[in-house]
């Protein structure tokens, strides 16, 4: 398996991620799950903008954060570090996610809260049981 079918399905296999927004001299995380689409390198959320979070992210869409396990021991550490652009969704791609992400999340059949969806720019994933301290790295092409 490719470094980057490794990170791939990791991400596939997780639902929870750290984000974490800044704007002005505020500064905020939150914990989101999240549908981790393949084609875009992207993660789709739900959250309102009417949030501490969602507020911060209007101001300014530059996000970072992780996502990660909580494993027992050094030698299983699993996890990633990303930054990206996040935006609120509509129209086509707004259904189509919503679609997939009430797939994963059934409970969100009943949310009408709006879908976000982070353009990764960056991820680092730090994997122990590859190697201690093996690290994959990806970087969107510019342009």
């Amino acid at each position: 398996m490719s470094d980057h079918s490794h990170l791939i399905r990791y991400l596939k296999k997780q639902h929870v991620l750290s984000l974490c927004c800044a704007a002005d001299d505020d500064l905020w995380c939150a914990n989101c799950f999240y549908v981790f689409d393949e084609a875009s390198m992207a993660f789709w959320l739900m959250t309102e903008p009417d949030t501490r979070h969602g507020v911060l992210l209007q101001a300014n869409p530059q996000v970072a954060g992780t996502v990660n396990g909580q494993p027992k021991t050094v030698l299983l550490i699993k996890g990633v570090q990303y930054r990206g652009k996040i935006a609120l969704l509509s129209g086509e791609a707004e259904a189509q996610a919503r679609t997939v992400y009430q797939k994963r999340f059934p409970v969100a059949r009943k949310v009408s809260a709006p879908l976000w969806e982070i353009r990764l720019d960056e991820v680092k994933m730090t994997d122990n049981a590859l190697g201690f301290g093996k690290k994959i790295v990806w970087q969107r092409e510019e342009g």
